[in-house]
């Protein structure tokens, strides 16, 4: 398939990146500023463009089969409203391309851990992380809202990401938060990579949320 990334310099974005050109994929990786950083392959082609202008998107996405947005905020100072602006601007520059298939990643924080209540509002959550939880939570809602064209899905990941193994292995969820037995809920970012392009390749949650964890 011929897949473009946005955000792919990201810890997540990567690992999408590396998974998607070990399965065989053309890709292209959307940055800024192609001469600042260098393709990890030959297979890869680097193109400028920036994900908050969907008229540049339209040119730079059209003749894609799929688009994935990594994008999220510089950490520790960065906008985390970047992640709303862009869900408005992918739905837009994308729809104006003519590609059909949109793939977000999302955030944990929006995911339920009783009825009617979400990760975000417990008073374990870290006060730190709001800010970003609370911008992907009203990213998510303006895919949820939107009158598109565009089959987006958008993929939470567990409380915990971080960098770790690729095992191939993951359970997915839809609304609500998962755990395992020890009520841990985590998820490698190359497991969560492997998640992402097997949706890709298999779609099964289109205009849908889903999570995975271990």
């Amino acid at each position: 398939m011929k897949i473009a990334i946005y955000g792919s310099n990201g810890t997540i974005g990567q690992r999408i990146l590396q998974e998607a050109l070990q399965r065989g994929h053309t890709l292209t990786a959307i940055v800024r500023d192609p001469s600042r950083i260098s393709a990890p392959s030959a297979n890869i082609n680097l193109v400028a463009g920036d994900v908050l202008d969907p008229s540049s998107m339209a040119e730079e996405v059209k003749e894609h089969d799929v688009v994935i947005s990594a994008i999220g905020p510089k950490l520790p100072n960065g906008d985390p409203q970047i992640v709303v602006k862009a869900a408005h601007s992918l739905l837009e520059g994308v729809a104006r391309a003519g590609v059909k298939r949109l793939i977000v990643v999302g955030g944990a924080g929006s995911l339920e851990v009783a009825p009617g209540v979400q990760l975000v509002d417990t008073p374990q959550f870290p006060e730190a992380w709001k800010p970003v939880a609370l911008a992907a939570r009203d990213a998510l809602n303006v895919f949820q809202t939107a009158q598109t064209t565009v089959d987006w899905t958008y993929l939470s990941p567990a409380a915990l990401i971080e960098p770790g193994e690729r095992t191939g292995q993951y359970r997915t969820g839809t609304d609500q938060l998962l755990v395992d037995e020890k009520g841990e809920s985590r998820i490698s970012a190359e497991d969560y990579a492997v998640a992402l392009l097997d949706e890709v390749e298999n779609p099964r949650h289109k205009r849908q949320r889903f999570t995975v964890a271990y």
